[in-house]
């Protein structure tokens, strides 16, 4: 056992050398092989800026960029739980109807790239849709405050359109691999616990609702915190509909400065900080909700 133990350390020490390894070799190929002159000092002006005005450090385009990535994550994340959660229940639902629906919802957009789904709902909705509800002229025509309140926790009003349909196809594309979630973890509860309910007296809302979802919600967690994450890095697409979120912003820097490691090594690191802090929150969550269910 002891030895076992030896060997199993010496292998983790082993890799982590050989990815230091070839770190070094690669920043040593593009300082050698491509004459790359690294220019990290220039980062941090593109992360914060001092406002003179405000006499204090505000986001600069990276931040900016960032902070946007956020907010589409958690509205799409949002707005994908509840298709997702819908079209769920209206796959495992008796009714004939309500599983072609759910079928279908979850076919068409799991064989569709979410490139073209993007592109369609952003001509459609903000060309079609937003104008026709008057999004646009009832924002602009609201108090300073209100237009604040918008920039803060959506987008600036000049780029709302854009932002609801970039949330909306992300949410759409996202929900159809959350149903599956959802479905399968429904049909993993035990069928004594539906029987059980059922010979209680509890109605088939009741049974779904105070019985099967709790134990269904623990057991899919771990699979939609992954979807989460996925989304998070499938917002990137979203930047060519100019949405102005971290690759969005990365793509300016790179054509202006010319920096193209150093801009997207910072780029990567970013969503990496995001999707590990997400990772960390979810399995202490799993963890608590499984001590709370035991």
């Amino acid at each position: 056992m002891k030895k076992n133990k030896i060997k199993f350390k010496v292998l983790d020490v082993f890799i982590v050398l050989a990815i230091i390894g070839i770190g070094l070799y690669i920043a040593y190929r593009l300082k050698v092989g491509l004459h790359y002159k690294w220019s990290w000092h220039i980062i941090p002006q593109y992360m914060l800026r001092y406002d003179e005005e405000a006499g204090r450090w505000i986001p600069n385009l990276l931040i900016e960029g960032l902070l946007t990535t956020i907010r589409l994550s958690i509205w799409g994340t949002i707005l994908a739980a509840v298709f997702g959660t819908l079209m769920g229940l209206f796959r495992v639902s008796k009714s004939l109807f309500y599983r072609l629906i759910g079928r279908s919802y979850v076919e068409l957009i799991r064989n569709m790239p979410p490139l073209v789904l993007i592109l369609i709902f952003y001509f459609f909705v903000s060309d079609q849709i937003m104008p026709l509800l008057g999004v646009d002229n009832f924002i602009f025509s609201c108090s300073e405050g209100t237009r604040r309140f918008v920039k803060i926790f959506f987008a600036p009003p000049a780029y709302l359109s854009a932002f609801i349909s970039a949330v909306v196809s992300l949410a759409i594309f996202e929900g159809a691999y959350i149903t599956e979630i959802v479905r399968s973890g429904i049909q993993s509860v035990e069928k004594g616990q539906w029987e059980a309910a059922s010979a209680l007296g509890f109605s088939k809302l009741q049974r779904m609702r105070c019985i099967i979802l709790p134990q269904a919600i623990q057991r899919i967690l771990p699979p939609l915190a992954g979807q989460f994450i996925s989304l998070i890095k499938d917002s990137s697409i979203v930047s060519v509909i100019s949405i102005q979120e971290l690759t969005f912003q990365g793509l300016e820097l790179m054509a202006a400065t010319y920096l193209t490691f150093e801009i997207w090594i910072t780029i990567a690191l970013l969503y990496l900080i995001i999707t590990l802090t997400c990772s960390v929150a979810v399995s202490r969550l799993e963890i608590r909700m499984g001590r709370h269910y035991a």
